[in-house]
């Protein structure tokens, strides 16, 4: 809804003609741009974490696989050889924008779409109007609680697009598929949606190895390579895997598409490996935070984080100050999106969690960075959480700073190592 209409509206009206405006406002975008999503096989990335990672990572293969593909994260928008940054601080674009994307794809030849499908784009009704034909559940864990009310709504907010697959339009011989992470209790709920396919997968019954240098996975007889790290990528590797298997898409195809990923912009990013070891991640949810911290827990970890503002999930921020106790040898508390909260506030309720580590607070993050890197030894690893890749800092009365963790942490290093004449 528009947001001058908000400030001049009744919070009571907008609150019960919303959905009904959403739901309106999606059939609209869908109808305007001709239902351009009938014309492509769809296939949707939900969950907690990893969405963004299991996109691209399918979106590869079936580029390897010579499909032509178009996709959507909260990385990058993506049309064949052509992409641009999604600087748009919405994983999940409103309805018209969706919509016109989908027309532009199906225009330049696109045969398959893989979007990025959130909670909060399911709650506004972003997914009706487009004709899905697989979906994908990485994990459920909490995130936006605040914003649906509870976990258990959170979910059924979640479960609300597998719903509507197999009624949405049907495009000849295309199957409506399910899949979803079998060590995941919460995922295996939406295995009783109705579907042509119902997919798992695991790390039961599979055998890998985290190598210095990347991944190695043995499923049955294949061997599948990879220079991403962390147990946590085996899942999303796993997740496009399957994805693929159910498109029919050869091993041959999987193999070299995996081998050629060095890495996923801002998720578990290493900048640098040696003689110390930074990484850039996305993490912000407490899961997410726990298992990169996990991934890293033989080094002795410098870690940088913070926490988004904006009446955000206020509840997580004891827990993540928690979780940076529990692994962190040095904890650096810095600004993140603040928006219109005092971000002084922000840090001492993360603080609030710490109770062994020292704690650092410097609010301008940049400094903070500049801090911990200027702290580390041989053989340590910084980590810096929260932003990944994303473009803007979001401030006070919508301002939003031009930002990069990843340009920023390479000047850093680059600075340090001329001050050092290396």
């Amino acid at each position: 809804m528009p947001v001058f209409l908000k400030r001049i509206v009744p919070r009571s009206i907008v609150r019960f003609f919303g959905p009904a405006y959403h739901w309106a406002l999606a059939r609209l975008a869908a109808y305007w741009y001709g239902y351009p999503s009938r014309g492509m096989t769809v296939i949707g990335i939900t969950g907690t974490n990893g969405k963004s990672t299991v996109v691209e990572l399918s979106a590869r293969i079936l580029e390897e696989a010579r499909f032509r593909v178009a996709s959507v994260s909260s990385i990058r928008f993506k049309i064949m050889n052509e992409w641009w940054p999604n600087d748009l601080k919405m994983t999940m674009p409103g309805r018209f924008f969706l919509q016109r994307f989908l027309a532009r794809a199906k225009r330049k030849g696109a045969t398959h779409v893989v979007l990025e499908v959130t909670s909060q784009g399911i709650k506004q009704f972003r997914h009706r109007g487009i004709e899905w034909d697989v979906l994908l559940l990485t994990n459920i864990t909490r995130e936006h609680i605040e914003a649906h009310g509870s976990f258990e709504k959170y979910q059924k907010t979640k479960e609300k697009v597998f719903e509507q697959l197999i009624k949405t339009y049907r495009k000849k011989e295309i199957p409506k598929i399910i899949i979803v992470n079998e060590d995941d209790k919460h995922a295996l709920e939406f295995l009783k949606y109705n579907a042509d396919k119902k997919l798992k997968y695991s790390l039961k019954n599979i055998d890998y190895i985290l190598e210095k240098d990347g991944i190695k996975i043995t499923i049955e007889d294949i061997v599948i390579k990879t220079k991403l790290s962390g147990r946590f990528n085996i899942y999303n590797i796993m997740a496009a895997i399957t994805l693929a298997r159910s498109l029919n898409i050869g091993w041959e195809e999987i193999q070299r598409a995996i081998s050629k990923i060095d890495s996923i912009p801002g998720r578990f990013e290493f900048i640098q490996h040696e003689p110390f070891t930074v990484v850039v991640d996305y993490a912000h949810t407490p899961d997410a935070l726990r298992k990169v911290y996990e991934a890293l827990k033989n080094n002795n970890l410098i870690c940088v984080l913070g926490a988004a503002g904006g009446g955000r999930d206020k509840w997580k921020r004891r827990e993540l100050g928690q979780i940076a106790d529990e692994f962190c040898k040095e904890i650096i508390l810095t600004n993140e999106d603040p928006y219109d909260e005092d971000p002084n506030q922000i840090l001492s309720e993360i603080e609030s969690g710490i109770s062994a580590k020292p704690v650092l607070k410097i609010l301008d993050r940049e400094e903070a960075i500049k801090k911990a890197i200027l702290n580390v030894r041989s053989g340590d690893a910084v980590i810096i959480t929260g932003k990944g890749s994303e473009s803007w800092m979001m401030g006070p009365r919508g301002t939003k700073l031009p930002w990069d963790d990843r340009n920023i942490t390479r000047e850093v290093l680059k600075a340090r190592d001329e001050a050092y004449g290396l």
